[in-house]
């Protein structure tokens, strides 16, 4: 089992999928990666619905909860921070703009805002043990990946609020983000059309053609077939109420 890095400043430490109907969005991801849930509990500072816990092997792997009413199902990346008041005075600063700050109790906090670019993302404030425990393997997290239109504006406000260096690849579309040498997520350009700007959340697993037609069955689809990339064989899927996640096996 892979562990993550998960309580250092500006890490990306938990993804979670808003969906309109939590309990349905656990049938298909828990069929679609072997996931169990904890049992649901309130969603935070009264937002109506609940929220499910997702293990692997017993291990935290990600949540589901309740999105807002009108809202479309998507896929969130959380990072970590010291003070999630301070950040989003920082990100405010930085060009960024709260969408809804969230308060779950006197050790946890948590806020969703947009970049500077306007793609959503959350900070989280918490203790011990409310990270991914898991990642790397089959089923789990693997990395969450920036498409944005402006790559340079995107830098400036990330660099602003974790101290993110970015370096550009040789013969690759993407370019890694860095702080204090570490890889901490990794962002490429879009223009917006194609590809929508988001935060791209990408779980590991070891047949990507097997996951994209099992997504298909249950009411979900393929937004991208499987294809070779650097080192790994990846697809694009979607749940049934439209949530984009990605997929990838190693083929190193």
């Amino acid at each position: 089992m892979t562990a993550r890095d998960t309580s250092s400043v500006g890490a990306p430490c938990w993804v979670d999928t808003w969906q309109p109907d939590p309990r349905a969005a656990t049938d298909f991801y828990g069929q679609l990666f072997g996931w169990s849930f904890d049992d649901p509990i309130p969603m935070p500072s009264g937002l109506d619905g609940v929220y499910y816990t997702a293990r692997l092997h017993g291990q935290l792997v990600a949540g589901i909860g309740q999105a807002p009413p009108l809202s479309p199902a998507c896929w969130i990346t959380h990072v970590r921070v010291d003070d999630v008041g301070e950040s989003l005075d920082r990100a405010e600063r930085a060009g960024g703009k709260r969408l809804g700050p969230i308060d779950a109790g006197s050790d946890k906090r948590y806020a969703v805002l947009a970049d500077s670019t306007g793609v959503p993302f959350c900070l989280r404030q918490a203790g011990e043990k409310d990270g991914i425990e898991l990642a790397n393997e089959p089923n789990s997290w693997a990395m969450s990946s920036l498409h944005t239109v402006d790559v340079g504006r995107a830098q400036a406000f990330y660099g602003a609020m974790f101290d993110r260096e970015l370096k550009p690849m040789s013969d690759v579309l993407f370019s890694l983000w860095l702080r204090s040498d570490r890889v901490m997520a990794v962002v490429t350009a879009t223009d917006g059309v194609e590809v929508p700007p988001h935060w791209s959340v990408n779980f590991a697993v070891r047949d990507a053609e097997a996951i994209a037609e099992h997504a298909v069955a249950p009411g979900g689809g393929i937004r991208m077939a499987p294809v070779d990339t650097l080192g790994s064989r990846s697809a694009v899927i979607r749940d049934p109420p439209g949530g984009v996640v990605e997929v990838s096996a190693s083929t190193g």
